[in-house]
């Protein structure tokens, strides 16, 4: 005898629209590829053991690839710090 299994159904979130990239998140973004270009471009600089090439670089580009680009994907504004009016009935306490 077959034993029948029971499979549960999983739920899935339906996620309407494009990407959930905001303004900032680009700027970011562009921030990060501008830091990877100025390493590449310190790695090209003659003399090849100069500071440049050696220390600074290896710098931006883990800079660039470990922290802007991770930062610029994930950030999300918080929910309270689009409302920075005061309510009314603060504003009007604070006039009397």
């Amino acid at each position: 005898m077959a034993r029948i299994e029971k499979r549960s159904a999983v739920k899935q979130k339906n996620i309407s629209g494009g990407l959930p990239l905001t303004k900032i998140n680009y700027q970011i973004l562009a921030a990060g590829i501008l830091c990877i270009i100025l390493g590449y471009v310190a790695l090209s600089q003659d003399p090849w053991n100069g500071t440049m090439p050696l220390v600074v670089a290896p710098i931006l580009l883990v800079f660039g690839y470990c922290v802007v680009i991770p930062v610029g994907i994930l950030f999300r504004k918080r929910a309270g710090d689009e409302n920075t009016i005061p309510p009314v009935e603060a504003q009007s306490e604070n006039s009397r």
